[in-house]
């Protein structure tokens, strides 16, 4: 079915370049806003507009029957989620399914299925995808914990089954602190999740963030799209994230490629998805799938070139995907830098009037942004404001054009983290891509000492 008007359940740049897809692709959007955000930039150039209520998001992007009541209004075609927010709500897919509408994301139960830490693991083992040693599923007594924990050997991690960003996570060292770590983090879990199961898995030292971007039409038939490096992680977010990554070979690359494109095409997936692994000692440990576009997908999108929303409203609309395998070619090399509305070195949110704006510019540079000069960021969300996104012939020139961007970068009326970009692309490991997802908050708390021996 093609479709003709499409609803964006989202906001900032993500609505944004939805929005501008759909508009190359000949269909109409509709944006959803709450009321915080009726200067949004992807609602003034939405095709129509529903405001869908108060700034807590709880009660306009994360409202489901708001959103859905909005849909028929206009009389939506399909929807899309963006990220956050409910795009990996099976029952909101579920239920924009049950309403004729289509669904731009993957099948509900793949969803639930990946969303469930526990059932993701079990599901990534049958399909063949590498794991972390760890426990089969939740942990129900600290016998059981302290059993495993010995077969599998110290230092373990405690994990919430539901949710992330590092709520419900817990580094036990020995055993004489496994019963308590254990209990804060299903405390953790409860508080944040309503959910405090957890289960174990073998601490990785060191390891580096890689994942990769899968793609499938829902009838068997997959293709990857390379990895991304996003080991430049704070508190478990990542900052900065680059395509490919620096440290992974051909070879390593077409192994893994194939062994998420097999599972994908075996688990009949649809849509846009992301595998997530620990990389150490030469080896790939699965940690999560994300069922959604990823924030960072324009780095992929750089050296492939491949519009990765594009592709997903094609599959959703049941054209299929518009290549198989042996057509994706990847080329050269991309960096996204996320850039937040805080204090570069604080990272207190900074939000507020926007009173002067400019963008960096020239080839190969990207910025998917909503900011306007005039335009007032509202506290009530994330605080990313936009990402800088730069390719290059190879990493170095990459690099170069990135610092230059960064240069340009102009936000006035708010603290932003493009000053934190700049020094950390001018790092020398940085620049030999020598970094592990431990190494961007030891380099930041040298920073600190730094700036505090020099007040």
């Amino acid at each position: 079915m093609a479709i003709q008007k499409l609803l964006i359940a989202n906001r900032g740049e993500i609505a944004l370049r939805i929005h501008r897809a759909c508009h190359e692709m000949g269909i109409k959007t509709v944006a959803v806003h709450s009321t915080a955000d009726a200067d949004a930039m992807h609602v003034r150039l939405a095709d129509e507009t529903v405001c869908i209520g108060p700034p807590p998001a709880t009660d306009s992007y994360l409202n489901i029957p708001n959103i859905i009541s909005a849909a028929e209004i206009v009389h939506a075609d399909a929807i899309h989620p963006g990220y956050g927010f409910l795009s990996e709500n099976a029952q909101f897919a579920e239920i924009v399914e049950s309403h004729n509408i289509i669904w731009v994301g993957p099948k509900p139960e793949h969803i639930r299925t990946m969303g469930d830490k526990i059932e993701a693991k079990r599901t990534a083992a049958k399909l063949g995808l590498p794991l972390v040693p760890g426990s089969d599923g939740a942990i129900a007594s600290v016998a059981q914990a302290k059993k495993l924990a010995a077969e599998i050997g110290y230092p373990v991690l405690i994990k919430a089954a539901s949710g992330g960003g590092g709520r419900g996570m817990k580094v036990v060292p020995d055993e004489d602190q496994l019963e308590s770590l254990m209990s804060q983090a299903a405390a953790e879990a409860r508080s944040a999740f309503g959910d405090d199961t957890v289960y174990m898995e073998k601490y990785l030292a060191d390891p580096r963030h890689i994942e990769f971007q899968v793609f499938g039409d829902g009838n068997g038939n997959a293709i990857h799209l390379g990895e991304r490096d996003c080991s430049l992680q704070r508190r478990h977010q990542k900052v900065l994230e680059e395509a490919p990554s620096p440290i992974i070979s051909k070879k390593e690359r077409h192994r893994m490629g194939e062994i998420v494109r097999n599972a994908m095409a075996e688990m009949g997936y649809r849509g846009a998805g992301t595998i997530e692994f620990l990389y150490e000692n030469g080896e790939f440990y699965f940690i999560e799938m994300n069922t959604r576009l990823q924030v960072e997908h324009p780095v992929t999108e750089m050296i492939t070139g491949m519009d990765l929303v594009r592709e997903q409203i094609r599959v959703a609309s049941g054209e299929g995907l518009s290549c198989n395998q042996d057509q994706v070619h990847m080329h050269g090399h991309a960096i996204e830098c996320r850039i937040n509305a805080e204090d570069p070195e604080t990272f207190a949110p900074s939000p507020g009037l926007v009173k002067n704006y400019v963008a960096p510019g020239g080839m190969h540079v990207r910025v998917d942004s909503g900011l306007y000069t005039g335009y007032k960021v509202p506290p009530y969300y994330d605080s990313m404001i936009g990402k800088l996104i730069v390719y290059g012939s190879n990493r170095q020139s990459c690099i170069r054009r990135l610092k230059r961007a960064l240069e340009e970068f102009v936000v006035e009326g708010m603290k932003t983290t493009v000053p934190l970009h700049q020094k950390l692309v001018r790092d020398p490991e940085f620049l030999e891509g020598a970094y592990t997802i431990k190494w961007l908050e030891q380099w930041l708390a040298k920073e600190h000492e730094r700036s505090t021996e020099t007040v």
